[in-house]
């Protein structure tokens, strides 16, 4: 068996079944041509990373700028939990029946 020649018509993009029946058809002990490209070569532009930036990207830097205030919420509500065991109360498990 030959290799596989894939001809499309258009600039659409395969969808996952097309991708998998490729993926299945292709000959895994295929030689590369002497012109193949490294996926390394073309994606990286940094050499002292340790992940390449297209699979972690960096995170964006206003982003934890904007919900601060969240960060106070969370804060008093774990305060408020802990003032309610802090006095014997019990938070979690329903109401306090006194006897």
């Amino acid at each position: 068996m030959g290799p596989i020649t894939v001809v499309t018509e258009s600039l659409d993009p395969f969808t996952d079944e097309e991708l998998a029946e490729l993926a299945l058809a292709a000959d895994p002990d295929a030689e590369l041509p002497a012109d193949a490209a490294c996926l390394w070569d073309l994606t990286t532009g940094d050499e002292a990373a340790l992940l390449p930036e297209w699979y972690m990207p960096a995170p964006m830097a206003g982003a934890l700028g904007a919900h601060r205030w969240w960060r106070w919420v969370a804060v008093a509500i774990i305060v408020a939990f802990l003032a309610i065991d802090a006095y014997g109360l019990c938070s979690t498990y329903g109401e306090v029946v006194l006897a």
